[in-house]
């Protein structure tokens, strides 16, 4: 476990990043190397993707990673990196507030200082519950975990975007009484959009950037206070592994890995003892 200056220090620094206007932009990561490449290429701070983490060991998305897994990836992360790192732990690993204060216990412990955690849609006061959990743990352990709080309403039947916002920012309100630092609203949302959400949260608002969204520049300028790729790097990631496969065995070329990381450069960047120098 790291040492609790180095956790605090770490802790305090990340929050610190997330400012209306100039949003702290995390370029998700799902395992030690592609952390350190995020790092290297000057992120001030590493995001995972529970997507990416649960797909690089064979799992699928949603609740399909056990805790254990999920906090030695966590860990192996945290590792590679000098700076911060917020771990995505899905719903919290867990079936009940006191387990996910357990989660967040083994988190800190793997040193992250942040959190996302995903409401999947629960009844409001329950997952204030989970979220009040989390923020008891990490006080109990004496670190200003970031708490960031998911709020799926994206996963809301399509329709009325005056209900969308009220039910979006009653859950922002209720979560913010139980102790969260930030609420993340997934979805291509339009400027006008996060500008509601920035003006009538009391908490920092964290978005989604990849295809088909707005702009980094364009988020900003709305009022986000956070932007994170999620899963979408992984995505690509994956999808270039495909791709290269697949020209491999119809047309036996490889133009498709034009432009990757040289190994020799990828080697040494794991080899690095300050990992993080550009």
């Amino acid at each position: 476990m790291p040492s609790m200056a180095t956790l605090l220090d770490k802790a305090r620094l990340f929050r610190s990043l997330h400012t209306p206007g100039r949003p702290v932009i995390l370029p998700n990561a799902w395992d030690a190397a592609s952390a350190r490449v995020v790092a290297v290429s000057g992120a001030l701070a590493v995001a995972t993707t529970s997507a990416g983490v649960a797909w690089s060991l064979g799992h699928g998305d949603g609740d399909h990673l056990g805790r254990d897994q999920a906090l030695a990836a966590i860990a192996r992360i945290t590792a590679a990196v000098a700076v911060p790192v917020s771990a995505d732990i899905e719903r919290g690993y867990a079936a009940d507030p006191a387990g996910v204060a357990e989660t967040v216990r083994g988190v800190l412990a793997a040193g992250a200082v942040g959190v996302n955690l995903e409401d999947a849609l629960r009844p409001v006061a329950e997952q204030s519950e989970r979220i009040a959990a989390a923020r008891g743990a990490a006080d109990e352990a004496g670190i200003p975990l970031f708490v960031n709080a998911r709020i799926d309403t994206h996963r809301l039947p399509p329709g009325d975007r005056t209900a969308w916002l009220e039910e979006t920012l009653t859950r922002a309100h209720a979560y913010a009484e139980a102790g969260a630092d930030g609420i993340f609203v997934l979805g291509a949302l339009d400027a006008g959009t996060v500008k509601n959400l920035a003006a009538a949260s009391r908490l920092p608002v964290n978005v989604a950037v990849g295809p088909g969204t707005l702009s980094v520049p364009e988020l900003a300028e709305a009022g986000a206070s956070r932007v994170s790729a999620g899963s979408s790097i992984a995505e690509a990631a994956y999808g270039l592994a495909g791709r290269a496969a697949r020209e491999l065995l119809t047309q036996g070329t490889a133009t498709a890995l034009d432009d990757g990381f040289a190994y020799a450069a990828l080697n040494a960047l794991l080899l690095a003892d300050t990992p993080d120098t550009p």
